[in-house]
């Protein structure tokens, strides 16, 4: 059996200039996520279509919450397995194209972990750890392009 599971969010759009969209490079391409009881979060269009490069864009945050659910699950399972980890650290790249009409996809995922082991740690094991995640991980059995990993380990 199945547990359905809701996710609320709040997305408003700050980029009004004064004329809302009347003109098309007569608003901004921001927002902000105002998820009740959370932190506001700032965001923006991808900087390629006028978005602020400074903000978060909604690439930026579908890599980063790929990433996040991997490590989380990685923490979880490699405790189950007896592996120590004393620190994790990740620099996904999400790899993307776009076609003539601007329509754009993922086409592509790496997740590249440094992970800090505690010594003694069996490398082959921890490695292992990272192909079970695929198949719990909400965010990586929710998108529909493949995900690779490169990690890398460190003893501490």
């Amino acid at each position: 059996m199945h547990q359905a599971h809701d996710f609320d969010a709040k997305i408003v759009w700050t980029g009004n200039l004064g004329t809302g969209n009347a003109t098309y490079k007569g608003y901004a391409r921001s927002w902000e996520v105002r998820t009740p009881g959370k932190p506001v979060i700032a965001c923006s269009n991808d900087p390629l279509l006028g978005g602020d490069p400074s903000l978060h864009n909604p690439e930026d945050m579908l890599i980063a919450a790929l990433s996040a659910c991997h490590m989380l699950w990685y923490l979880h399972l490699a405790h189950n397995a007896g592996i120590v980890v004393l620190g994790y650290e990740d620099d996904p790249v999400g790899h993307g194209e776009s076609a003539a009409s601007g329509a754009g996809r993922f086409v592509g995922a790496t997740l590249r972990p440094v992970i800090t082991l505690a010594e003694g740690s069996d490398i082959e094991r921890a490695d292992a750890v990272h192909h079970e995640i695929a198949k719990v991980c909400f965010i990586a059995r929710s998108v529909n392009f493949p995900l690779r990993y490169s990690a890398r380990y460190e003893i501490a």
